[in-house]
């Protein structure tokens, strides 16, 4: 992948990167405004939103922060690298995105689910047009 789709996904791993920093400051009360805010507007408020200020959520929330930082770092190597691994990140993502969506509407985060298809979309478009995926099939075969 070369030109605007390979920027394209360079912005959009630094986009997933400064997603993981926002979710890592719930773990810090004094930074956490923009977090809360975000868990605030998708638990749709209410006894959800109150549970944000527990220590286990706090918790959870900063270690996702962390885990999503490393996930995009992680795809901004393998990106730079230019290893015909389009199929493989793809299936990642999308299995990202079918597991954490089945969550997010089980447990009453919908809105998540919506953030998801955006991001996954944003990810699907350079893919698709710049015909990474069926570059690396023709390099296989």
């Amino acid at each position: 992948m070369q030109g605007l789709w390979a920027n394209w996904m360079k912005v959009w791993c630094w986009g997933v990167f400064a997603f993981g920093v926002v979710l890592a400051t719930a773990a810090v009360p004094p930074i956490d405004g923009l977090v809360r805010t975000l868990y605030t507007l998708f638990s749709g408020g209410g006894e959800n939103a109150a549970a944000f200020d527990t220590n286990p959520m706090r918790f959870g929330l900063g270690l996702q922060g962390a885990l999503t930082m490393g996930w995009a770092l992680t795809m901004l190597a393998a990106i730079r690298t230019g290893a015909p691994i389009w199929g493989e990140l793809t299936a990642a993502v999308l299995i990202w995105y079918v597991i954490d969506s089945a969550i997010s509407v089980a447990t009453g985060f919908a809105l998540n689910a919506v953030s998801n298809t955006v991001l996954t979309i944003a990810f699907l478009i350079p893919v698709l047009a710049s015909g990474a995926l069926k570059q690396r099939v023709a390099r296989a075969g």
